[in-house]
């Protein structure tokens, strides 16, 4: 499934929550499923700048595909590192540098979070990017 793919399955899951706080427990329940991040990568600098929560990111790739693994301190905050995991993880770095997050405005969330919160969330997605560019930027020095 592409990046696109996952996106509309996102947004057609949450479409079946009627209120707000249906979607929150949602969130909260998708963070609690999520993998645990080996406790290697629960240091500083693995910590993404710009989150209220705490929030731990390590990204490895694996036979041409970046794999994300993450956890944070706050449910909701781990509930939305987990989407964001789900869109990106397990796709070539180009991908994920030129992929644009539509299911975010889609399913609300732009809307319905704390400023500082949906600064954090972007701050998820900016460090993802990070990472997928200097995987290409690997790949090309490999490549030379």
């Amino acid at each position: 499934m592409n990046i696109d793919q996952t996106q509309a399955e996102i947004v057609d899951d949450f479409s079946f929550f009627e209120d707000w706080m249906d979607k929150y427990e949602y969130i909260i329940q998708l963070g609690k499923e999520l993998p645990i991040i080996d406790a290697a990568y629960k240091t500083p600098e693995h910590l993404i700048k710009g989150c209220q929560s705490q929030v731990w990111m390590h990204a490895e790739e694996k036979d041409g595909k970046v794999y994300f693994t993450a956890d944070s301190d706050a449910l909701i905050t781990k509930g939305l590192v987990s989407l964001v995991i789900k869109v990106l993880s397990g796709h070539p770095a180009a991908e994920i540098a030129q992929s644009e997050l539509t299911f975010i405005e889609k399913i609300g969330l732009k809307s319905h979070l704390s400023p500082t919160r949906s600064n954090g969330l972007l701050s998820m997605v900016k460090q993802m990017k990070l990472y997928a560019y200097t995987y290409m930027a690997q790949q090309q020095l490999k490549s030379q």
